[in-house]
């Protein structure tokens, strides 16, 4: 039942035919989890707890740092450096304090997912890595709950529901993890502000239609937008069952993690290699947008990461190529794509990238 105050809370709510008191009563007495409370989890959380949700609970390890502030709009400056989930929490309190609101400061993986998970009817995926959508995706699937999902990058968006009413998985969409630098987070190439917005409200209507049976929810394809030129289309899925098939859950970070093994080079025998060929062909992975790329190695070249799948014609392969990045993560990134993608076997990665080289060049 409602209370006085809740009747008039959600007033235009209930004035809906297809919501009515009824409906509103199942949102009340749903619970439902977010997974990230970032760029696309701060509107979904704010909606749903608006709009009445009875149990809300939020996971995230990270805490609030400046670049998130155009787009996470549950925070402010006051909240830098605070756990996003407590910060979450105390700004929805004051929103709807008839909602109760779990906080879980933990860093989601296979041991804990399942325990997380089965306490609540929807989950939520708004996270920005596919380590732990995957993760949510298969939890999902052993525990037969609906997962709504979310991506955003530059102007466009992506909203599914997977594993509703034996509906399309997030495998059936990607049956492997496309590489990073296919599918670059906005950290690497950018995002407006308001197209997470957009898009995690988007995810909160859609746990309102699953909850209220209402509507057509979003389960038999993926919804994308791309809001710089007004186009939206509904790519069809259908649950393919050899890939939507899981019976437990594996270590994530491994199952997503690109690396191989590489040839590499010390900064020491990489300036031995220049004394003797200075010509060698020396390839810069860093971001200018990131970094002040003028201090390099040599006469590199500069293709940054996410530029490499629509740039790899430029590299040779008829001479060794050394690649390095700041601190060498994306430099392996880009050698196993190189190698998994376009079969280049002459790569070598800079060992501790470049800081690691100014470092030897300082003491030597």
């Amino acid at each position: 039942m409602l209370a006085q105050s809740e009747n008039l809370r959600y007033t235009r709510q209930i004035r809906i035919n297809e919501i009515g008191q009824q409906g509103q009563e199942k949102i009340k007495n749903a619970r439902v989890i977010v997974v990230g409370t970032g760029g696309l989890g701060c509107p979904a959380l704010l909606y749903l707890a608006s709009m009445g949700v009875g149990e809300i609970g939020m996971i995230d390890n990270d805490i609030v740092d400046e670049t998130n502030l155009n787009r996470q709009i549950l925070f402010s400056y006051k909240d830098l450096d605070k756990p996003k989930v407590l910060a979450a929490k105390n700004k929805l309190k004051v929103i709807n304090p008839n909602t109760k609101f779990n906080a879980h400061f933990v860093r989601m993986d296979h041991k804990n997912a399942l325990d997380i998970f089965s306490d609540y009817d929807i989950i939520v995926e708004c996270s920005d890595n596919f380590a732990t959508k995957y993760l949510s995706n298969d939890a999902c699937v052993i525990l037969d709950k609906p997962l709504v999902y979310g991506a955003a990058s530059r102007f466009e968006g992506q909203v599914a529901v997977f594993n509703y009413k034996d509906g399309p998985t997030l495998r059936c969409l990607y049956p492997e993890p496309p590489s990073p630098l296919e599918v670059p987070s906005c950290s690497v190439v950018g995002v407006l502000g308001s197209v997470p917005g957009i898009i995690g409200t988007i995810q909160a209507t859609e746990v309102i239609k699953i909850i209220t049976g209402v509507g057509k929810p979003i389960a038999d394809g993926v919804l994308s937008f791309d809001f710089l030129t007004n186009n939206f289309f509904l790519f069809p899925l259908q649950r393919d069952i050899h890939v939507s098939t899981v019976t437990k859950l594996t270590e994530y970070d491994n199952f997503c993690d690109e690396s191989v093994n590489l040839k590499e080079i010390t900064a020491s025998e990489l300036k031995n290699s220049l004394n003797s060929n200075p010509a060698l062909f020396i390839l810069d992975v860093r971001n200018p947008k990131d970094e002040d790329i003028k201090q390099t190695i040599g006469s590199a070249i500069n293709i940054p990461a996410y530029e490499i799948p629509y740039r790899w014609k430029e590299i040779p392969r008829n001479c060794p190529v050394i690649v390095f990045c700041r601190y060498e993560s994306q430099s392996r990134n880009v050698i196993s794509y190189l190698q998994k993608n376009h079969g280049f076997n002459n790569l070598i990665n800079l060992k501790d990238g470049i800081a690691g080289w100014e470092m030897f060049n300082s003491l030597y």
